[in-house]
């Protein structure tokens, strides 16, 4: 884990100004955060498992394996990103990860608890993202699952489906990368 962020200044800090109009603030995570990041997982895994047979306690066991199994892949496998729990109004609500790499800027995850989705919140962070990633000059990427409702969302925002992955399609915004110049999107 992290060095912490200044809860106040951490959305100003990245220069993600329409995060910060929408209430938004960050903090890296904590080991004091993962029962909130397993609850958080576990909120976007509800619908997928609301048709197994499993009982409520073989559902909680297997979203905590599957927690635990993300989380370590995640850590393992992108060492540099930023590890950030979202907030607002001081309240737990989501997480972003993202890694700057040299030829592109990755959206590791990005998940709201339920009560937040489909509020313009991810909208409007993802736009902050692509203004930082078109200042740098570089491409976005994101794994996406193919069934989920955000997926309109980044279509929206430019990005396609560059790769079917099975149950994911990676998909990648390459907006004004290769022009240099930042463009702000709407």
């Amino acid at each position: 884990m992290t060095d912490g962020l200044s809860t106040d200044a951490a959305a100003a800090a990245f220069g993600w100004t329409r995060a910060a109009d929408a209430g938004l603030s960050f903090r890296r995570i904590a080991d004091a955060d993962l029962p909130f990041l397993s609850r958080l997982y576990a909120s976007t895994r509800t619908d997928e498992l609301a048709v197994t047979p499993w009982s409520a306690e073989q559902k909680a066991a297997f979203l905590a394996m599957q927690f635990q199994a993300q989380h370590a892949h995640y850590q393992q496998h992108y060492p540099t990103a930023d590890w950030l729990v979202t907030m607002r109004g001081g309240e737990d609500i989501g997480r972003l990860y993202v890694d700057r790499w040299p030829s592109e800027h990755c959206v590791i995850d990005i998940a709201f608890l339920p009560e937040h989705r489909g509020s313009g919140l991810g909208g409007a962070l993802m736009r902050d993202l692509l203004d930082e990633a078109a200042g740098a000059g570089k491409a976005m990427s994101i794994h996406v699952e193919k069934f989920n409702p955000a997926m309109r969302l980044y279509r929206r925002l430019g990005f396609v489906t560059e790769e079917d992955k099975g149950v994911y399609d990676l998909m990648r915004w390459r907006g004004t990368a290769t022009s240099g110049h930042q463009v702000k999107t709407a």
